[in-house]
């Protein structure tokens, strides 16, 4: 078996247990209530405000796990478990959406940079695949073609090279705000960095999962010139 191969499996393998360690960490520190009674709608707007943040709305969204900060409509989206909740979880989740509108507010530039290779990933992560398996069919006589599909998903592997300390950052700023606004105690503040740092190890997994698959189709190319 081709070794590419095998690392795309225990990479997808390692992927999985994360995502279920996660949702675990999650599940246990949503028991967990913090001490002030401030629901993750609330946190967000305690964090928005101090730091000076009046133009960014709270919102709440469907799904579990898909709370999110838009920059560009200024929102911070939180599902509804942390938006209602007055958990450790929620808490977390809500003040590192929350680092994200700090990023914003401050020109952090990895998150200038992931803003504006958004509308090109959108289509490169549509239409890589098809352009590549174009390319893989009609490598003899179109061999311009596949190397196409490989620099649109190069563009993927990039955003997910660039998400990472865009998340990483958030976190920080958000732990930092929750110990010094006093919004958790200091066991609390562990729990709510365990259950952050699970939620990063998703971003690292996404980016080592695109890199290994890239060096998989430069393989193919390089092997059919």
């Amino acid at each position: 078996m081709n070794v590419n191969w095998i690392l795309i499996i225990v990479i997808g393998l390692v992927g999985l247990l994360v995502q279920w360690k996660l949702k675990s960490v999650f599940a246990k520190y949503s028991k967990v209530l913090s001490p002030g009674g401030l629901t993750g709608a609330q946190i967000a707007q305690k964090m928005l405000n101090d730091n000076g943040i009046y133009d960014v709305q709270v919102t709440c969204i469907k799904g579990q796990l898909t709370d999110h900060y838009d920059p560009t409509k200024k929102t911070v989206n939180l599902s509804e478990d942390v938006y209602r909740s007055n958990s450790v979880s929620a808490a977390a989740v809500a003040a590192h959406e929350c680092g994200h509108a700090v990023q914003h507010k401050v020109g952090y530039a990895p998150l200038r940079l992931r803003t504006a290779l958004v509308p090109a990933v959108n289509i490169s992560s549509k239409l890589s695949m098809f352009v590549i398996i174009l390319g893989m069919i009609f490598i003899e006589a179109f061999p311009v073609l596949f190397w196409v599909g490989i620099a649109m998903f190069a563009m993927v592997f990039l955003f997910s090279v660039v998400t990472l300390p865009v998340e990483f950052n958030a976190s920080k700023r958000a732990l930092a705000w929750l110990q010094s606004s006093n919004s958790l105690s200091q066991a609390e503040l562990g729990q709510a960095k365990e259950a952050l740092s699970w939620a990063a190890s998703t971003y690292v997994v996404a980016a080592l999962s695109s890199l290994v698959t890239l060096l998989y189709y430069i393989g193919i190319g390089n092997s059919r010139r």
